[in-house]
């Protein structure tokens, strides 16, 4: 507890100071010119954010990237629009309909709870993958996780085993393809111990993998400081410049130039969400993504991070042969913080309590709902999707409800929800309520916009591809983030159908980078 409050303390001390072209496109892309990919996700990051700010700022790391790159001003992360699909969205070419996580706080109808070390009775409890399963140490994560406190399902050997995140995903990752037909290293860094789903179905995808949790549970949440997010991002870019200079995260032995690596941005994240009285708050000062003055500081901490991972890319001679590719893996919803609207009791989790599972944990208690500005919806088994229908129905305007989607409207986006032995998916909700645009279901004072939704502040984000030999281009035909999974491969001269989703779904590489007339 010492540690934590000391970290607490240093912590907040500083606050006073075109179409889609097939997936195995003409060569052009390839060609083996490209040795590296750096990937970053700028969470919240929406393309209106960096056509303002590249305007603004000009001579800018995103302004001088985008003077050799290929803006996709239309670009959109699949529904539905939280960390989890929107990270695998960028590493496996696919949506939850087949990578299988809805989001990092879901359902399976398939699995017992942590405490439940025999899988014993019916199955069907949550799956948490968030801050809450990490090894605690007088309340500071350790940074690992706890198997403990992961989900129970039956392994290949029919063994109660702990589900670890990536035992989750139901398809390989780029991390993997990459490891197994180039030999080459891979790195990532991002905010939990719980993205450990990126090394995908082997467990081995990922050779450096750095998750400084970002959050502690009952302890400090960094999060509600955006000197104190800056701080914990900043530990990763320090990892990141140790890899592009040929080290290991920590700088301690030199390991050779990963072929992809790259980490999360929450700085901007925060910086739009955040209340602060002490600070002044984030988020925009109109419809138009005006920045507020803390949000534009956010976003220029983002961009010097940028810039120094370019500079060290020149200064070791690896900027040529590294394509920089920047994206989001959410938005962030609303933009114009007058829609803002918070719905604490009239949410439908709480319209349907008498609907909705209790804990499988032998500790009992209530499963909690899945609801940001969206609402995740997984029924008693047996209960009536039209009866629950009809209760939100009738509360639609005072639970801000503008879209219900169930059977048919459902599955035309995801797979049908149930069991496996009835042809469903056991981790499909029954229902999804779209809000109305600004509607968040929370009780928070201390956020003004959310992510999760299929809104266009939440999946309109940032996609540019950037390398010196790319003139500047905007494509402003429709993608999806998906795309850049097999575009990764593409540029490594890898076949992008070793990915599962690309297969399944087929997710087209990104257009305008073949074509793009080289200098």
């Amino acid at each position: 507890m010492k540690k934590q409050l000391l970290a607490a303390a240093l912590c907040l001390g500083l606050m006073a100071a075109v179409e889609p072209a097939p997936a195995q496109a003409e060569d052009g892309l390839a060609g083996g010119k490209i040795k590296h990919v750096l990937l970053v996700s700028v969470d919240g990051l929406h393309a209106l954010d960096v056509a303002n700010y590249v305007r603004s700022h000009p001579g800018s790391a995103l302004d001088e990237l985008s003077e050799h790159g290929v803006t996709f001003s239309n670009a959109r992360t699949p529904a539905n629009s939280d960390s989890f699909p929107g990270l695998l969205a960028l590493v496996t070419g696919g949506s939850p309909r087949t990578h299988g996580l809805f989001y990092d706080y879901s359902y399976d109808r398939t699995i017992w709870a942590p405490d439940n070390k025999t899988c014993s009775g019916p199955p069907g409890t949550q799956m948490i993958f968030d801050e809450s399963i990490d090894v605690y140490v007088n309340g500071v994560s350790q940074n690992v996780i706890d198997p403990n406190m992961l989900p129970r399902y039956i392994d290949s050997h029919g063994q109660c085993s702990p589900l670890y995140p990536h035992d989750a995903i139901r398809t390989n990752t780029v991390f993997e393809v990459i490891k197994e037909e180039h030999a080459g290293r891979t790195a990532w860094a991002d905010k939990h111990p719980a993205y450990d789903l990126v090394n995908g179905r082997s467990g081995k995808g990922v050779d450096e993998l750095y998750t400084p949790e970002i959050t502690n549970v009952g302890g400090y949440d960094n999060t509600l400081s955006v000197v104190c997010t800056v701080q914990n991002d900043t530990l990763k870019v320090k990892a990141v410049l140790n890899e592009i200079q040929g080290w290991n995260h920590e700088g301690t032995k030199h390991v050779g130039v990963p072929a992809v690596l790259g980490l999360n941005f929450q700085a901007v994240s925060v910086g739009q969400k955040l209340i602060e009285p002490n600070t002044g708050s984030g988020g925009y000062l109109d419809g138009a993504g005006t920045p507020s003055e803390l949000l534009t500081q956010e976003i220029e901490f983002v961009d010097a991070s940028i810039g120094k991972m370019v500079d060290d890319l020149k200064d070791t001679g690896e900027f040529d042969s590294t394509m920089i590719v920047i994206t989001a893996k959410h938005g962030q919803s609303p933009i114009d913080s007058s829609r803002f609207l918070e719905i604490p009791s009239n949410d439908p989790a709480t319209l349907l309590d008498s609907f909705l599972p209790a804990s499988e944990s032998q500790s009992g208690g209530q499963i909690g709902p899945t609801e940001d500005d969206v609402s995740l919806l997984w029924l008693n088994p047996g209960a009536s999707t039209l009866d629950a229908v009809s209760v939100l129905e009738n509360n639609a305007t005072a639970a801000g409800i503008g879209q219900i989607l169930y059977g048919p409207s459902l599955e035309t986006v995801f797979n049908m929800p149930g069991l496996p032995a009835q042809g469903g998916d056991p981790r499909t909700p029954d229902i999804i309520v779209v809000p109305h645009v600004g509607v968040i279901y929370t009780g928070s004072t201390k956020k003004q916009s959310e992510h999760g939704g299929f809104a266009l502040d939440d999946t309109n984000v940032m996609l540019l591809v950037s390398n010196p030999a790319l003139h500047a281009r905007t494509v402003t035909a429709f993608v999806e983030t998906s795309q850049v999974a097999p575009t990764v491969l593409k540029i490594l001269d890898l076949d992008a159908d070793r990915l599962d989703a690309v297969r399944v779904e087929g997710t087209a590489v990104l257009p305008g980078l073949d074509d793009n007339d080289r200098e």
